[in-house]
């Protein structure tokens, strides 16, 4: 018997940043182990709406496919996610997608994201090393330091933390948990540490760790699970202690 299940999909268009958004309805063959980020293919091969009319090809941005790139994040059934592990069996439908809200619009379902390394970059989420000359064997780190770590290390750049946060936004420039989050993992390291007094100065200033309000929306939404409360109440503990010891220096 042919299977007559089929999946239907609304999602938000918009050719350009300046012209009016509107939405097109996609119905699709349902079929086992379907994802977002596989019915968009399926869109693009054949972009042709429930209703027969011939369409162009939704934009949107993928690599990896397994949640590793961070590419895919987009508001499904309103609520940031990866596309790719977003199971169409576990979503309710009509499956409503947009682009995320928080972020300048390219086209369709792709945004520019760059504002999350202009903050990594502020706050010189790096380990300072010039490879100008052999630094031989690396310094050694606890187990129980790695554990810590390795959390922290698993962030994709995927900015769901930042589209959930009400502290992120145009008004407040707040650097978002992410890059907090990145502050602690460098912070923590060895070599990282000869740049922690830069990294909590620039979280003292305008954007800084002061605008985070605690909501906990980001450590509730992170694909990744990272411990993202945690890395901003620890930051913001060091960043005190900093602001203390400058006080005394001056």
């Amino acid at each position: 018997m042919a299977n007559t299940k089929t999946v239907l999909f609304k999602i938000k268009r918009q050719p350009t940043p300046t012209i009016t958004p509107y939405w097109e309805e996609f119905e699709l063959n349902w079929h086992s182990g379907m994802n977002v980020i596989s019915s968009l293919m399926e869109i693009a091969a054949n972009p042709v709406t429930r209703d027969g009319k011939a369409t162009t090809p939704i934009t949107y941005d993928a690599n990896c496919l397994e949640e590793i790139c961070g590419s895919c994040a987009m508001l499904i059934n309103g609520r940031a996610r990866m596309a790719c592990s977003a199971l169409v069996d576990k979503l309710e439908q009509p499956i409503q997608i947009e682009p995320l809200s928080k972020f300048p619009l390219v086209r369709d379902l792709a945004v520019d994201r760059s504002v999350l390394f202009e903050n990594l970059k502020a706050v010189k989420a790096w380990v300072p090393i010039d490879g100008s000359y052999d630094l031989g064997s690396g310094p050694r780190i606890s187990p129980e330091a790695q554990e810590e770590a390795y959390p922290l290390s698993n962030c994709i750049s995927c900015c769901c933390c930042m589209e959930a946060c009400p502290q992120f936004n145009e008004h407040t420039g707040f650097v978002g948990a992410a890059a907090i989050s990145q502050v602690r993992l460098f912070n923590a390291h060895p070599t990282g540490a000869a740049l922690k007094r830069e990294r909590l100065v620039a979280l003292m200033g305008d954007g800084g760790i002061q605008e985070c309000g605690y909501a906990q929306n980001c450590v509730e939404i992170c694909p990744k699970e990272i411990p993202l409360t945690t890395s901003i109440s620890d930051v913001s503990g060091q960043v005190m202690k900093q602001a203390i010891s400058d006080l005394f220096r001056r």
